[in-house]
């Protein structure tokens, strides 16, 4: 599948400022679509520098997604990810569950996806009209976004979102706040910190490792459950977040011939893709028959995907004792879940009933730094009160609320690097061990 882009031709101006007119005119050449002059908040389209309510998020969301995107953990991602044994849905229903989704790593917008979906798709439609197969990859290609979601796992956003960039290879600069990078492990290793690393020249896009997010997902998901869009399609998928390609040129020394071809399709998705979000919102119900035709053309009327939570997953590690504080973990999970909300706790007036309840103290370790873990396990207590005191930091403290049973035997509990002595509740600690063992939590006597 071919298309031609004509290349206007500029006589004067520097490199940059020819770039930005070619793109404005690219823009005017594909029909009735129109510019917006800035994005929701008033400031350049994708611009990471601007001083704004959301700039310093995106930016704190970029460090850590440089810092934690590395071979290792893609590899590890792709594998669990690729399974697809979890549950089954459809795909409208994938993008009804985005409409709890917003995107902290976009500066552009701070709707719910489901909105941009609908802009991206209609905006196409109206310019492409007999390329349905656009069209759908306009309202599917986001809908990996649904590993924000507990039932598919609650990924941190840093994990999900974002530009991406190819693993297992030097990092360009062009990369949004690249000087991040600097703190990635692979930076570093002499195997993947190379222009090539373990690939090789003309080896293709879908032999390159891509930071793992939402688009990887759901190029995953499409492939393994036997989509009919063509190779553009799912080109458009997978590397729609990969602006270091498909803006600045980079990495090109990986591309094979098809993805020459399919990089055309992918430029003028992200014109669409990029520029229709704005606050005009959608008739959902008025457009759904249509998208759901072309679902059923390009799709399964139900998708494999990976549910890693909530799903019954794992039920064959399980003892006894663990069926029951299960039931525990089930009640406590719908507070933990549907308890999120602008409404505010006041501390100070809740804070000493919860300090009555203290009668534990657990020291321990965490990354080299001495605290002060206070833990009730008081029999007839509603709630438990975690308190972590800093040694040595001015006395800032850190509060953790956590349920507990009202009954309970007291038992103890060794996860990952992290023992739990004489605590009444374990699943409270099933349920963060994995947290705090991540943190490299340990026992400490001072």
């Amino acid at each position: 599948m071919t298309i031609i882009v004509d290349q206007p031709q500029f006589e004067n101006g520097n490199e940059e400022q020819i770039q930005k007119k070619r793109e404005e005119l690219e823009l005017v050449l594909d029909g009735g679509f129109s510019i917006p002059h800035a994005n929701s908040f008033g400031h350049n389209f994708r611009d990471y520098d601007v001083e704004s309510e959301r700039q310093k998020g995106v930016e704190d969301f970029y460090r850590v997604n440089h810092i934690n995107q590395t071979v290792d953990f893609v590899t590890k991602m792709r594998q669990e990810y690729k399974k697809l044994d979890k549950a089954e849905t459809s795909i409208w229903e994938c993008c009804e569950l985005l409409n709890e989704v917003v995107d902290e790593s976009d500066p552009d917008l701070d709707e719910p996806q489901i909105e941009h979906l609908l802009q991206t798709a209609e905006a196409i439609r109206k310019d492409y009209p007999n390329q349905d197969w656009l069209h759908l990859t306009a309202l599917i290609h986001d809908l990996g976004k649904v590993l924000l979601l507990p039932s598919f796992g609650e990924l941190p956003q840093w994990a999900v979102v974002g530009d991406t960039f190819p693993v297992g290879c030097a990092f360009d600069k062009s990369i949004v706040h690249n000087k991040y990078f600097l703190e990635n492990p692979d930076y570093t290793n002499p195997t993947y910190n190379s222009k090539y690393g373990i690939y090789s020249e003309g080896c293709g896009l879908d032999n390159v490792m891509m930071s793992w997010g939402h688009d990887d997902y759901m190029y995953l998901v499409s492939k393994e459950n036997g989509t009919t869009l063509p190779s553009a399609g799912l080109f458009i998928i997978r590397y729609h977040s990969f602006y270091a390609l498909h803006r600045s040129g980079a990495y090109k020394h990986l591309m094979n011939e098809e993805d020459v071809e399919n990089l055309k399709w992918l430029k003028i998705f992200n014109k669409y893709d990029l520029y229709s979000k704005s606050k005009v919102r959608v008739d959902v119900e008025k457009v759904k028959p249509y998208y759901e035709s072309l679902i059923n053309q390009y799709f399964p009327e139900k998708l494999r995907l990976s549910s890693l939570h909530r799903s019954g997953a794992y039920k064959h590690l399980m003892n006894e004792e663990d069926v029951e504080n299960l039931k525990w973990l089930k009640i406590f999970n719908k507070y933990d879940l549907y308890s999120k909300s602008k409404v505010r706790v006041d501390v100070e007036k809740v804070k000493p009933y919860y300090e009555s309840l203290i009668n534990k103290v657990l020291c321990v370790q965490i990354a080299g730094l001495k605290l002060k873990l206070e833990i009730t396990s008081s029999s007839d207590a509603p709630w438990l009160w975690a308190c972590f005191s800093y040694w040595g930091v001015g006395g800032t403290s850190m509060f953790l609320i956590f349920p507990t049973p009202p009954h309970g035997s007291c038992g103890s509990l060794v996860l990952d690097s992290i023992a739990f002595k004489s605590l009444r509740w374990k699943p409270l600690f099933s349920l963060y061990g994995g947290i705090f063992g991540h943190l490299g939590m340990r026992p400490y006597s001072p």
